[in-house]
Parts: C-alpha cells; sequence; structure tokens
C-alpha cells in the first residue's frame, strides 16, 4: 500500500508567487473557485457535488488533518500542487491513488489540471503536471492515467510532450428514466445473470474485448482477476454501502463460454444506473449489444442509466443514439509508463 503523508497540519502557505504543494487550510476553497470556473462548461452533476464538498470541507480548519485521511477528495487535494500569481492561487492540479490491484503496479491519476483564463499560455500548467509526476517518481509509482476533453488539444499536447500517450477515447452516454423506449423483436438469444464460477470465462471475455492497453473495460476498470471474483470482504462492503454490481451474460448454444456481458453498478450514492457493455470480436456485435441493452432498459425503465463506452464502436454508439441516450462527454484516456 502506498504510504501517504499529509500536510495539512502546516500552517496557512504565505501568498508567495509561485508553485507550490497543496495546503488544504488555506487552498479549498480558492481551489475550489478556480475548477468551477475552468471548468464550467463541462462539470457534470459529480463534479458540482465535488465543488459543494470541497466548500464544505473549507469550514473545517484543524480538524482537516483528520478528514483527508478518510476522504478521497480531500486526499486527492492535498497530495497536488498549486500555482500563485500576484498573491492569486490560479493553477491547481490534485493527485489520487488509483486505487490498482498491486499486480498491476502503482497507478497515480492526475485530475483537475486548471489554470484561470487570465494566465494561460505562461507554462504553469506543465509546471504543475511537471511537478506532480517528480513527486510520483519519487514514491516508486508505474504509471500515471488521466482523463481530458477530446476537443481540448491544447491540454492534449501538453501531456503528449510530457510523455503521456493516447489509450483510447471514450464516450459518456445517458437516457432519463423519463423516456420510454418501444419493444424490441425477440433476437433469440437469452440473456442471464453470471454465475459465481463463470468469472474466468468473463475474464477471457474482458482480455479479448477490451485489453488494458486500450483502456481496459473503462475510467479506472482495469481487465484483472479482481474485477471478475469479489474477495468476500469487498461483496461484504458492496452490502454495507447499499451498491450493487449486477453482471448480465448471453452464453453460447452450450453454455460453456459467455459470448457478451454488461455490468450495471447502482449505489445509493449514484445518481444514475452506470453501465459497460463488451461482446467477443467472434459475435455479431449488433444483435448482441442490441439484446443487451434491450434488457437493460427492460429491467431498469425507470431509472437514468449512463453508459461508457469506446468512441470508436459505431455499432454499439449508434445503438445507444436510437434508444434516446444523449452524450453527455467524449473524453480522451492517456497514461505514462514510468
Amino acid at each position: 500500500m502506498t504510504r501517504i503523508s499529509l500536510q495539512t497540519a502546516a500552517a496557512p502557505a504565505t501568498d508567495v508567487d509561485g508553485l507550490r504543494p497543496v495546503n488544504l487550510r488555506s487552498d479549498l476553497r480558492p481551489i475550489a473557485d478556480l475548477i468551477e470556473l475552468v471548468f464550467a462548461d463541462s462539470m457534470d452533476s459529480s463534479g458540482r457535488s465535488a465543488i459543494r464538498e470541497m466548500r464544505y470541507l473549507s469550514h473545517l480548519g484543524y480538524g482537516l488533518h483528520l478528514i483527508a485521511r478518510m476522504n478521497d477528495l480531500a486526499l486527492g487535494i492535498s497530495l497536488g500542487f498549486v500555482y500563485v500569481c500576484d498573491g492569486k492561487l490560479v493553477g491547481n492540479v490534485s493527485v489520487y491513488p488509483a486505487g490498482y490491484p498491486k499486480s498491476l503496479g502503482e497507478t497515480w491519476i492526475l485530475a483537475n489540471v486548471a489554470v484561470h483564463p487570465d494566465y494561460q499560455r505562461r507554462g504553469i500548467a506543465h509546471d504543475l503536471v511537471a511537478a506532480s509526476l517528480e513527486m510520483i517518481r519519487k514514491r516508486a509509482g508505474a504509471r500515471v492515467i488521466l482523463q481530458v476533453n477530446c476537443d481540448n488539444i491544447a491540454a492534449q499536447r501538453l501531456y503528449e510532450k510530457l510523455g503521456f500517450i493516447h489509450e483510447r477515447a471514450w464516450r459518456l452516454w445517458r437516457r432519463s428514466g423519463f423516456l420510454r423506449s418501444p419493444i424490441s423483436a425477440d433476437s433469440g438469444l437469452r440473456v442471464s445473470h453470471r454465475r459465481g464460477g463463470e468469472w474466468k470465462a468473463e475474464l477471457a471475455l474482458a482480455q479479448a474485448a477490451r485489453p488494458n492497453a486500450l483502456g481496459g473495460l473503462g475510467w479506472l476498470k482495469p481487465v484483472h482477476q479482481a474485477a471478475f471474483a469479489a474477495p468476500i470482504w469487498k461483496r461484504l462492503f458492496n452490502l454495507l454501502s447499499l451498491s450493487a454490481v449486477e453482471r448480465l451474460v448471453i452464453r453460447d448454444e452450450t453454455a460453456r463460454e459467455i459470448l457478451a456481458s454488461c455490468w450495471l453498478e447502482s449505489a445509493m450514492s449514484f445518481s444514475s444506473v452506470r453501465g459497460w457493455l463488451f461482446a467477443s470480436p467472434q459475435v455479431d456485435a449488433r444483435l448482441y449489444m442490441e439484446t443487451l441493452i434491450s434488457y437493460v432498459l427492460s429491467r431498469h425503465e425507470r431509472a437514468t442509466i449512463q453508459f461508457e463506452h469506446p468512441r470508436d464502436d459505431e455499432i454499439v454508439n449508434d445503438l445507444l443514439k436510437g434508444h434516446q441516450f444523449t452524450v453527455k462527454r467524449d473524453l480522451c484516456h492517456m497514461r505514462l509508463d514510468l
């Protein structure tokens, strides 16, 4: 487990211009203001919720040194850096442990790379990211990952110069629970829940359909045994936190091989049901994915549903559009191996 030290007990930082580590007691509120300003056009409900949480935490004062050890949001911000110009906080980057299985190596997330519009094009973002990478290298990190809007070419070029490579572009689709879909024709395929002993078959399917070199199953979802055969403590945690993962599959005629799968995650803290779809490259993707999507909509007809899916999969994206899903964001996933 990565050893993490926090700086929240330090005295509030003075407004000396330049780059410095985050001080939660003095920086939380101005960081929240900066993130809200820079990402106003692309911020979703979870982002706005995080801003509200940051402002709430900013009132805790000395209690932050304890809260930050238990709060993922505060932890990620505390490990980051800020940039001060003219006595004002004008730049920020947050650094989070990704929580990947140890066998994949220590993986870190760069997030909230933000520079005030009046101070852009001065190399501030470069310095923030470079400082974060140096910190992660000192902690013997194996890789760094990030998300960036596909239309933010300037940011992508910055990350490329620092050594990041593109994994894959992903599309976030969302469908309101107030909509109703037409009844789909019977495809003849049977959808059922995955049995516990079938995790190896589903893992093999995911390795073929969503290799980690192309971003795995999605954001923070690498293809790894731990995601397919959850330990008892994880299942107990999900039960206590009122969260659940539903795994729907379509098997071959012998019922020995899984040809397509859909994961659905729900929790009290989620505003929607979140889904991921993947199928064997050897099957008719349109038929199998149409069957799974129709089944999900029939089972969760009054729920808001969100799918994360590769942007380059035209077949499934066309199906989602046909079922009245709308695009919320197009995100490029990038990675730097250290």
